[in-house]
């Protein structure tokens, strides 16, 4: 009689279960979808390829806020969803990198970060609009979040059963304000290249300039570049154009000092002076605190490397991405002055204003991921060596700062560092990182990653096939080439610990 009863009431809570769950809403009703603030302006099937719904809405928590942001749910669902990063100063939605996690499995979303511009490096629409700066801060982050995941559930009737964010540069620091801002919303979270030291990073860009036009030798041309990435690699004992671990080489650029006029296979001393600050990275002028890491050797005279973020092509400099960067954000976001000449920023008052005023919207470089790691969140953080925009100490700096407040993170949280990588990837080094499946499993199947695996494709170019593999190893470890080992594949190397 008992068994009878407990199996009677198994069917019946099992019943019950079933009617609980929320019933599947079609993708064309979800336009009709009513939620908080949050306008769906179009839903519809897409049947290119493997069939998706893509979902388009606005959420309006503010009078002066319009944060667009796009769901796509796979007809053939795999239960998790995935947030994707933005990157600069945003302005659209991350559409690209949102296809191929979508032809995985993923319900993906991104968000403009609440302003609609093509142009990543421009900060116009800041200016006299306090509440957008925060949405790009970090609210357009949170209602993307809630909007996408009650969306997903609507149409599927069920919500996902893992939650995941990525992104790289400003994705990066995005991701590190979701561990640190909102740490109960996503099971794992994988930060590229974080600029999440924001206003320190733009306070190292005025730096950079100001270095590079002290004087009108101080320029360094794309061959001067190259000439200087050549001795770092013959100084580091870099080998195939990658420095194996920069943090070992004390590179000392003054050898490449010319012996007598300025000439293209020598350094004149301006361009030496300049070359010092930017590895040597900014100091308060009064305290003489260092404001971020310098950048470390190699990558210099790579296409997308020094030429493109740093120095520019032209003598004043102002066609550098870095400069675009930190121009608009004192001049549009910190001074309110469009007009502001980066020539004048100050490394003490300056920056102290920075931070008292936007570093609490634009920073997440807060040691504490107490919260993050008591819900059993996991992260990965991952860092390009040759990062020409990022510094790529600042993430070893930052790493060992949670360390230092947390002690061990070893079981939620690991650095992983790229020899050869620019920024987010490119560079002579394996730059494509299977960063996804590593905190997949490792929040899924509670596996750490003791390393992640980077391939490099000939050219760049996936199309192309792939050159050679290796692991990247949890930072302080580095992988080892076994002896007789082919150091094309992963399989011959080996992680061991300094």
């Amino acid at each position: 009689m008992k068994i009878i009863a407990w199996g009677a009431l198994a069917v019946l809570t099992a019943v019950m279960s079933v009617q609980a769950q929320p019933a599947a809403t079609s993708c064309a009703d979800l336009v009709n979808l009513k939620l908080p603030h949050v306008t769906i302006s179009e839903a519809a099937m897409v049947s290119t390829g493997a069939a998706y719904c893509k979902v388009l809405g606005s959420a309006h928590p503010t009078l002066d806020s319009d944060i667009r942001f796009e769901v796509v749910i796979p007809e053939n669902w795999n239960g998790r969803y995935l947030q994707i990063g933005n990157g600069g100063f945003a302005g659209v939605i991350p559409e690209r990198a949102m296809l191929a996690p979508l032809g995985t499995g993923y319900a993906v979303a991104g968000t403009d970060d609440g302003h609609q511009d093509i142009v990543n490096t421009d900060a116009s629409w800041a200016l006299n609009h306090p509440e957008k700066v925060i949405d790009f801060g970090y609210r357009a982050l949170k209602e993307t979040t809630d909007a996408a995941k009650a969306i997903i559930t609507a149409n599927k009737g069920a919500s996902p059963r893992y939650s995941y964010f990525q992104g790289c540069s400003d994705g990066g620091r995005e991701a590190l304000m979701e561990a640190q801002r909102y740490p109960n919303d996503f099971n794992g979270i994988v930060a590229g290249d974080p600029a999440n030291h924001w206003t320190h990073l733009l306070a190292g860009a005025a730096w950079d300039y100001q270095a590079l036009i002290a004087t009108p030798e101080s320029f360094l041309s794309l061959d001067k570049l190259k000439l200087v990435e050549s001795e770092a690699l013959k100084q580091c004992g870099g080998q195939d154009g990658v420095i194996e671990n920069p943090m070992a080489c004390r590179f000392r650029p003054e050898t490449l000092r010319c012996a007598g006029a300025d000439a293209p296979t020598c350094l004149n001393d301006a361009q030496v002076t300049a070359l010092r600050k930017l590895y040597d990275g900014p100091k308060n002028p009064r305290t003489g605190e260092q404001l971020i890491a310098g950048f470390s050797p190699g990558g210099e005279g790579e296409d997308n490397g020094w030429g493109r973020w740093i120095t520019g092509t032209t003598q004043d400099g102002k066609d550098a991405l870095i400069y675009k960067f930190a121009s608009n954000f004192f001049g549009d976001v910190v001074k309110g002055d469009p007009s502001y000449d980066l020539k004048r920023l100050n490394l003490d008052s300056d920056i102290a204003q920075a931070d008292a005023k936007d570093g609490p919207i634009f920073n997440s470089y807060s040691p504490d991921l107490s919260a993050f790691r008591a819900r059993g969140g996991k992260l990965i953080q991952y860092h390009g060596w040759a990062d020409p925009a990022i510094p790529a100490l600042d993430s070893v700096d930052y790493y060992r700062l949670v360390q230092k407040t947390m002690g061990p993170t070893g079981n939620f949280y690991r650095l992983f560092l790229a020899p050869g990588m620019l920024h987010c990837g490119g560079g002579a080094g394996p730059n494509v990182l299977a960063t996804l499946p590593a905190i997949r499993e490792w929040v899924e199947q509670n596996k750490a990653p003791e390393f992640v695996l980077a391939t490099k494709y000939n050219n760049n170019d996936v199309a192309a096939g792939v050159q050679r593999t290796r692991p990247l190893c949890a930072f302080p470890g580095h992988a080892e080439l076994m002896a007789k080992g082919d150091k094309t594949k992963a399989a011959s190397f080996r992680c061991v610990e300094p």
